[in-house]
């Protein structure tokens, strides 16, 4: 009897359109959410505000529950709540929850394990502080994988947007289920971005950012990832096969070498370039699922299928105010009926996503359709102090302020003793 072994590689076109259907939309009913918080991190034994902590010490203080990347032997073991710490390349600290069925579990859990990294950090002297742009540090990155260094050496062709959105801005990331079946996905990953220039607006706190220009933005987080390739961000959201073929059209970012190492290929070569053949004497190999599920990671739509539908498009908010956004946005996907008020409120904006960074609030269009789909948010949301929180928001967006106008949930604010050094 001949055996034959399975080929790990993919070759065609086809086959790695399937893959990507198979991976980036895993179907069945919609019922968890999940969220990641980003915050940036500053020494608190100087008064220099570019006082970056270094991978050692975040790793003397994060322990056991350090991510691999800067302790490669760490067991990297969740919080007590469940959530797993990650640091981004310029020290930014990254808290990824588990998903829950609920908005009020998933914030329980999180605010619980945000309390316990502060206080990691502070006994090592690391201060965190909220917000979306770093306007005070050039951008530094800490990491020195090889992959980092590649990504960086890519972004840099394009100018300084990449480096900033590697090292200087930080994000609030909320997942949701994608859907039933392949239409019922379309329909809500399509609503996410219906919603995003709005909700962009809406949550838009980031108007300074270090090494940019002196143009007026709302969200220079969002400023720093349009700006960093373009040819990374679908036009809109698409089909699930539309998608799979994007994917395989966007140009490489980085490609792992037969050797381990990484290397940015020649610019406008594609994952199915790779696929043909045409970067064999440069990576000596044909890629592969691992290849392909990492090349993913190097797009940049606003709402990324990954399985699940990763909302990408709001900014890190003030202390004590994470939880809106995750909440306001659950609350308009949380059934279909709401979904066709939402589609109806949102529909006029749905493109306006140079508006929404650009602007904020201060575009009356989108003022009112931020308004009204945070007050529809609310009205869903059952009496609690999330529903107080994004009812806030909607008076708030009706006014044009941002979110830092807001007073902030005290139930998300540090104690007295794990409040950061000042």
């Amino acid at each position: 009897m001949t055996t034959t072994t399975t080929p790990t590689g993919i070759t065609s076109r086809p086959a790695a359109a399937a893959h990507l259907t198979r991976v980036c939309f895993k179907l069945g009913p919609p019922r968890l959410v999940g969220a990641e918080l980003e915050w940036f991190t500053r020494t608190t034994e100087t008064h220099d505000p570019a006082a970056r902590p270094d991978v050692l010490r975040l790793a003397a203080a994060l322990g056991d529950h350090a991510p691999r990347t800067v302790s490669p032997a760490s067991p990297a073991r969740p919080l007590t709540s469940g959530s797993y710490v990650s640091v981004e390349p310029g020290g930014q600290i990254e808290l990824s929850s588990t998903p829950f069925d609920s908005v009020a579990e998933l914030c329980g859990a999180l605010s619980a394990d945000e309390r316990e990294l502060r206080g990691l950090l502070a006994a090592q002297g690391i201060r965190v502080i909220a917000g979306a742009g770093d306007a005070s540090r050039a951008p530094h990155r800490i990491l020195a994988s090889d992959r980092y260094r590649s990504m960086e050496s890519a972004f840099a062709l394009r100018g300084i947007w990449g480096s900033l959105m590697m090292c200087n801005t930080a994000a609030v990331q909320v997942a949701f289920d994608a859907g039933v079946d392949p239409d019922h996905a379309v329909s809500r990953w399509t609503r996410l971005h219906t919603i995003g220039p709005a909700m962009t607006a809406a949550f838009a706190c980031s108007p300074r950012l270090h090494g940019a220009d002196d143009e007026h933005w709302a969200s220079q987080r969002m400023r720093a990832w349009l700006g960093t390739d373009r040819t990374r961000i679908p036009p809109h959201a698409q089909t699930i096969e539309d998608y799979a073929d994007w994917v395989l059209s966007v140009p490489l970012l980085c490609v792992r070498c037969a050797d381990g190492t990484w290397f940015a290929p020649s610019a406008g070569a594609t994952f199915a370039d790779w696929m043909d053949g045409h970067l064999d004497d440069a990576v000596g190999r044909r890629p592969d699922a691992d290849d392909l599920a990492y090349h993913v990671t190097t797009v940049f739509p606003m709402v990324r299928p990954q399985g699940h539908l990763e909302v990408r498009y709001l900014d890190g908010q003030p202390d004590g105010l994470w939880r809106v956004p995750i909440a306001a946005v659950a609350a308009l996907m949380s059934d279909d009926a709401v979904g066709a008020e939402v589609d109806a409120i949102a529909g006029a904006t749905a493109d306006a996503w140079v508006r929404g960074a650009r602007r904020g609030l201060s575009d009356p269009e989108l003022r009112s359709t931020a308004a009204r789909l945070l007050t529809l948010a609310a009205d869903v949301i059952p009496p609690g102090i999330d529903r107080d929180l994004v009812g806030a928001a909607a008076a708030r967006c009706a006014r044009g302020e941002p979110p830092a106008a807001q007073t902030p949930s005290h139930a998300e604010l540090p104690t007295t003793q794990e409040a950061p050094h000042r």
